[in-house]
């Protein structure tokens, strides 16, 4: 008996992924050889960039006329302004997963292929893809054009994307229930609206409330990026101010540990929620 081991015969596919690994590597080394510093030191500012970074977790600090307050006011008048800030990001995120889990929801629905038609999931499917592989930035911006820079075209820029992304978990879950139980109902005589509330919702509410989760958090950090690239205001806006007006390195990291204390309370409650009514991912 040979001891030999078989190796399986290399495909053009294999060849083509190796070939494909190998060309991005090179160019990703090029890249590195012909960047343009213009005429910056590397190493110094590596070493410049450390520094801001110990001075922004090391010494962080709020300065009072940065958020409208007296310069008198005590450090926590300056936190509590903080949190109201915060407070708007938080229900500028609440507000784009209420709409976008109300809406993909529905589209969720007519877009399984349990529940639905091949061609009329497929149109669904097809449309919503497009949508969710354009960035939330650039759909906040298109929306800008009609509605200015603000609250406005982000909650509806953040909600195009939520919806997009919500409706394929929805949908995924709504076609993982079992067919033989839709054909019960069916044969039964059973009509679309009571399949969907009395077999289809019931036996995929975990799923759901477990993605809503899950985007409402994503929606968060959004949230943040868009106070600063589209003027929505919050604590995106707060840290924009700090960071490329006042270039204050302390008050950033005083606004960085805030948002990073506010997403850890926010992963608390959800894992909380998610043990309590035994949800999963």
């Amino acid at each position: 008996m040979s001891n030999r081991i078989p190796l399986k015969k290399p495909t053009l596919a294999r060849y083509t992924v190796n070939a494909t690994l190998i060309a991005l590597l090179a160019l990703t080394a090029w890249g590195f050889l012909t960047i343009d510093t213009k005429g910056i030191d590397l190493f110094e500012a590596a070493g410049q960039t450390l520094r801001y970074m110990g001075i922004m977790f090391g010494r962080p600090a709020a300065t009072t006329s940065h958020w409208g307050l007296p310069a008198d006011s005590s450090s926590w008048t300056v936190f509590f302004q903080a949190v109201k800030t915060v407070t708007v990001t938080l229900a500028l995120a609440f507000l784009t997963t209420l709409i976008g889990a109300v809406m993909a929801l529905v589209l969720g629905l007519f877009a399984a292929r349990n529940l639905t038609s091949d061609r009329v999931s497929n149109i669904i499917k097809g449309t919503l893809s497009v949508i969710r592989a354009i960035p939330t930035v650039l759909w906040v911006l298109i929306f800008a054009i009609g509605a200015g820079l603000g609250a406005v075209a982000a909650v509806i820029g953040m909600s195009f994307h939520t919806v997009s992304h919500l409706q394929k978990a929805y949908s995924e879950s709504f076609e993982e229930l079992d067919e033989g139980v839709i054909e019960a109902l069916r044969a039964s005589g059973a009509t679309w609206p009571q399949i969907v509330f009395q077999a289809v919702l019931p036996s995929s509410i975990t799923s759901i409330l477990s993605w809503t989760f899950i985007r409402f958090e994503l929606n968060f950090a959004v949230a943040v990026a868009m106070g600063a690239a589209a003027g929505a205001g919050g604590i995106g806006y707060e840290l924009y101010m700090s960071s490329g007006y006042y270039f204050d390195m302390p008050e950033l990291g005083y606004i960085t540990y805030l948002i990073i204390a506010v997403a850890l309370v926010i992963e608390v409650i959800a894992i909380r929620l998610k043990k309590r009514y035994h949800l999963h991912e």
